[in-house]
């Protein structure tokens, strides 16, 4: 490791930004300058010590930071990393990087043209099990179907959350964006065309808001995906998380072990085992392969997680790694999950 400090301004506070500041707290190439976020909440003890801000601007200038590290609610994301790139800082932004493709390619030009680092919050892409899952699918060759789902049976504070983040963003934007960025990953392909339906099932979401959604992208190459996701107190507990991956040479699948259900922020990452499946027969057509499964059991939790994200920004920082696909990928796979909710609020097909 570099014996470089950077120093890092966190902005947003909730769930993921508190994790991303733990992170930041606990890796001794960083240091924390100063916090920032709208509202006053309680921190745990580890952030307690730091300044704590509530104007976003004047943060920027006080602490002329390194990094920016933003974790707000989707619409303020483009402007905030904008803000900060042209500053001379560095970027870490969750997912979705921007509420539109304008002004998420408006994100990454500025972070080309100002010589900076802009990594997303794609956690998965840290993940050891979905960096085999997507090793072992893209063995098997495609053309592929994908079918991948998440949804939560959220209440009391995780729904409260969830109707915060729907005020702006629908579940298939929001979480869609890390399995369209698998999928993609896989295949290689180019996305042609997305088909979605959704239905809002809540009282007082904006108009026009819906909290459950699924959609169907199709790739040059053949292979097709299919996203559910869904938020809310009505939502099922049965079959929420489907984590699937076929083709001509078989499957690989990820199967949870009990689980703690739906709502727990680990089932958004969680593995436990993958399936790998081999489609070869013999002249009978019967299977010459046995199932392979693959214990995943030691996997990282959601905090080691975040841990190895922000090491992830560290190196690239120090190591000045080339972003390039990076960030390529990142509006690749927003422009799919925006026309997939274009398609729900129009009813028809978005070619790409």
């Amino acid at each position: 490791m570099s014996d470089q400090k950077l120093k890092v301004l966190v902005v947003g506070l909730g769930q993921m930004g508190r994790s991303h500041a733990i992170a930041y707290h606990t890796h001794p190439g960083f240091e924390i300058v100063g916090l920032v976020n709208r509202s006053a909440r309680p921190l745990p003890d580890e952030l307690t010590g730091y300044p704590l801000r509530q104007d976003y601007a004047a943060a920027l200038a006080e602490f002329s930071p390194d990094v920016v590290s933003i974790a707000t609610h989707t619409d303020t994301h483009a402007d905030y990393a904008v803000a900060a790139l042209e500053s001379g800082a560095h970027v870490f932004v969750e997912k979705p990087l921007a509420a539109n493709v304008h002004d998420a390619e408006r994100v990454v030009a500025a972070a080309k043209a100002n010589g900076r680092k802009l990594v997303v919050g794609y956690i998965l892409r840290h993940h050891p099990s979905w960096m085999r899952l997507i090793a072992e699918a893209r063995g098997l060759g495609g053309p592929y179907v994908f079918r991948m789902n998440l949804n939560q049976q959220s209440s009391g504070a995780a729904w409260d959350i969830h109707r915060q983040i729907m005020q702006t963003t629908s579940p298939i934007v929001d979480c869609g964006v890390h399995y369209v960025d698998v999928m993609c990953q896989i295949t290689d392909a180019k996305p042609v065309e997305v088909r979605g339906m959704g239905l809002n099932m809540a009282k007082g979401l904006p108009t026009g808001m819906y909290n459950y959604g699924h959609f169907q992208v199709l790739f040059d190459d053949g292979s097709l995906g299919w996203y559910e996701a869904g938020w809310g107190p009505m939502m099922s507990e049965t079959a929420y998380f489907v984590k699937d991956v076929m083709s001509p040479g078989g499957s690989v699948s990820i199967v949870m072990d009990g689980g703690t259900g739906s709502a727990d922020i680990n089932a958004h990452t969680q593995t436990s085992r993958l399936l790998v499946h081999h489609a070869e027969t013999d002249a009978e057509g019967k299977l010459t392969r046995q199932d392979e499964w693959l214990d995943m059991h030691d996997e990282p939790g959601h905090q080691q997680l975040c841990d190895r994200e922000q090491d992830f920004v560290y190196q690239a920082v120090t190591q000045d790694y080339d972003l390039t696909r990076h960030m390529d990928d990142a509006v690749a796979s927003l422009r799919i999950c925006l026309a997939a909710d274009e398609s729900i609020r129009t009813g028809q097909a978005v070619r790409l």
